[in-house]
């Protein structure tokens, strides 16, 4: 019983947030009008930097030889190579190399210049020497150091015809090079792969929501008299479709498709009527509009709605479209006064409204330092792991360089965010990367397996963040396997959240969490959902064109995507949240849980079975869903009085103080008086959105934050 006793307290110590010490320089105060640019909340990281810009008058073989030039940068046992530049003697390579001063163990920097040889052995054309103790340092804010001429020699010191352009400084992870530079603890990377490596900041592109509202239709030209219309919106890759109508020449659905489109609008939507069902139809007409023309609006004012004449659809391949008599009403607008949801409501990082007219500035800021990790499993067959971070908050993504081969990665860099609302929640995700040497197969796709595993994630809600302090904390990666939950590792960070006006960040606990069309005109569930899934593909779409890409699985991780759906783990969870807050009822919801804790095989017997079992797992999610609402409510009214957000705190035991001041002075009949009067108040004095203790209580912290 002992031992037991002792492996629960080890097991919960190993799960357990834990306070760190790093040797970080922090303390700085910032002003309102500008954004900090110091990297104190990480260790100071040296680095020895090349720039190899360009070469001239270098020496070829031949006039039908000519020489393919590239540069390699040695250090000891490292080696960075720059791409090789064919048929020219003065080429321009500007790339950047960075080797951490803690692993330099020779005295001399070597720079070497060869001539690329498919069949022979690349040829030594000079060489820039350096010694290690005589490069300058570089202290921000100082000027880039300007890139110098320097002579080629031999290996015994002769001079050689040709130069070389480059520049050699000791900097740190400030310096402005260190994102595009080749690093020391990528040395292992060569090729496309390099890019991989490399440190990025992503923006998401601003979105909106273009609800087109179809009223109805008029003079079709019907092919069948028997079979029903629906109208099909295409989008890009999407299509939605209308609910069907019985055969008539003038239906009428007075319905909404709602898409998610992104800035610049320069896709076209197509508005088909179909006739038919969903598996075979025939289009009646079609209808083309750019997204350019399309009105935005910033409130729940409807549009004017417009009668589009229909086009012919394309009979035969090369027919001209032929103008007829069909039209169809509509209204199409580009709503701006919703927050476009890529992630779940109660740990959202952005909540502003799509249109820039109605975004209210900043009220402080946020700088996270993401210092190192330790203890963190092998990830590949090779028992390695090349480790990466990703960060959200916002529409700003920030992605780490790749520590190649390192279970203890040293990362030491630092991302600042603009903050609009204090109850938001940053996630943190560290990542395994699948794209280093081999990650693509020879037809240049990406390979089986070769894909970004998830090693553990980190949330942090900075409403229980107190202002213009330094958290430093060690955070558990946690993930789920087949056996349960598994800790991979842990990150340690630091975070600060400045703000110039604490009554600026007062306020917000009063005002709406969500834009004030989500209250005025709310969506449904389902459309929430749909647009959501909307909103992940095109982020996903539009950082896969970036360089280094972020992969579809790193971005539907960060997003949560496909967390609606039933999971027995998540049921537990939930229940075990519940019975928290019930703990009256806590030894008959046991009992419950064991009567219906049964375990059956399941058989798959035919289509139909099958959609019965998906539309189960849709029906439990939203179950789901509920029981996570009811136990968050109570955990908000907990937090109240646990302090975890002092702020909210503060403002509540204030609020108490009054309350009891003022039921002591004003007799109970009269409050009870006023107490009516404001219940049945006229409803032209009443209001749409929520009152102020309901906003108050949706930015209250829960354990949602913390679920895996």
């Amino acid at each position: 019983m002992a031992n037991q006793n002792q492996n629960q307290k080890k097991n919960k110590e190993d799960f357990s947030l834990k306070a760190t010490t790093p040797n970080i320089s922090a303390g700085r105060a910032i002003s309102s009008d500008r954004l900090p640019t110091a990297f104190d909340l990480v260790e100071k990281m040296q680095f020895l930097f090349v720039r190899v810009v360009k070469a001239k008058d270098l020496s070829e073989k031949c006039e039908s030889q000519p020489c393919n030039p590239f540069v390699e940068v040695n250090l000891g046992s490292f080696t960075g190579r720059t791409r090789c530049l064919e048929k020219t003697t003065t080429p321009e390579w500007n790339q950047v190399f960075a080797f951490a001063k803690e692993r330099i163990q020779v005295l001399v920097l070597e720079i070497v210049v060869k001539d690329k040889d498919n069949d022979d052995p690349d040829e030594f054309m000079g060489r820039v020497a350096f010694t290690i103790c005589d490069v300058p340092v570089r202290v921000r804010p100082d000027s880039p150091l300007a890139p110098q001429w320097y002579k080629l020699e031999d290996q015994n010191g002769v001079k050689l015809q040709g130069e070389l352009m480059v520049s050699v400084w000791m900097g740190t992870q400030a310096d402005e090079a260190f994102s595009e530079a080749w690093h020391s603890d990528a040395s292992e990377t060569s090729g496309e792969s390099i890019a991989h490596t490399r440190s990025k900041v992503y923006i998401s592109p601003r979105l909106w929501y273009l609800r087109v509202n179809v009223i109805q239709a008029e003079d079709l030209l019907l092919k069948n008299s028997n079979i029903g219309i629906f109208i099909q919106g295409v989008l890009g890759n999407l299509a939605l479709r209308s609910r069907p109508m019985k055969c008539n020449a003038s239906p009428m659905w007075n319905e909404d498709l709602m898409f998610v489109v992104a800035e610049p609008f320069d896709d076209c939507l197509l508005v088909t009527i179909e006739q038919g069902n969903p598996h075979k139809h025939e289009s009646l007409g079609i209808c083309v509009v750019p997204l350019k023309n399309v009105q935005q609006r910033i409130d729940a004012t409807p549009q004017a709605s417009v009668w589009c004449n229909l086009q012919k659809p394309k009979e035969k391949e090369g027919e001209e479209e032929v103008g007829f008599s069909s039209k169809l009403n509509m209204r199409i607008s580009l709503d701006g006064g919703y927050h476009v949801l890529d992630e779940a409501t109660h740990y959202t990082s952005d909540v502003r409204p799509s249109s820039k007219y109605l975004c209210k500035p900043s009220i402080g800021v946020l700088e996270l330092g993401i210092l190192n990790a330790v203890g963190l499993s092998p990830m590949s067959k090779e028992n390695r792991t090349d480790a990466f971070c990703v960060a959200k908050y916002g529409p700003k993504w920030v992605r780490t360089r790749t520590i190649v081969d390192s279970l203890s990665p040293n990362w030491n860099e630092q991302y600042t965010w603009e903050v609009f609302d204090p109850c938001t929640v940053i996630t943190i995700v560290v990542f395994h990367n699948g794209n280093l040497n081999g990650g693509k197969n020879a037809g240049g796709k990406k390979a089986e397996g070769a894909m970004d595993r998830r090693i553990g994630k980190v949330r942090i809600r900075l409403s229980t963040l107190e202002s213009d302090r330094i958290y430093s904390h060690s955070y558990p990666l946690i993930n789920l396997h087949t056996q349960g939950a598994r800790k991979m590792g842990e990150i340690q960070l630091a975070v600060r959240f400045s703000c110039s006006s604490l009554l600026n960040v007062l306020q917000t606990y009063a005002q709406p969490l969500l834009p004030r069309m989500h209250y005025i005109s709310p969506l449904s569930i389902f459309q929430l959902d749909n647009l959501r899934n909307q909103a992940a593909a095109i982020a996903t779409l539009r950082f896969k064109r970036a360089e280094p890409p972020l992969s579809k699985e790193v971005v539907e991780y960060m997003l949560d995507m496909g967390t609606n759906v039933w999971s027995m783990r998540r049921g537990k969870v939930q229940f075990f949240r519940i019975a928290c807050l019930l703990n009256v009822l806590v030894s008959v919801a046991k009992q419950f849980h064991e009567i219906h804790a049964w375990k059956n095989s399941i058989t798959t017997v035919g289509d139909n079975l099958k959609k019965r079992y998906d539309r189960l797992r849709a029906i439990s999610g939203r179950v789901l869903e509920m029981m996570a609402d009811l136990a968050t409510q109570g955990e908000r009214v907990q937090a109240l009085l646990s302090w975890r957000d002092p702020r909210a705190t503060f403002l509540f035991v204030i609020f108490c103080f009054v309350a009891v001041i003022v039921t002591y002075l004003v007799p109970f009949r009269i409050l009870m008086f006023m107490w009516v009067t404001y219940v049945l108040r006229p409803p032209r004095f009443r209001f749409d959105m929520p009152a102020v203790p309901q906003n108050f209580l949706r930015r209250m912290p829960a354990k949602s934050d913390g679920m895996l």
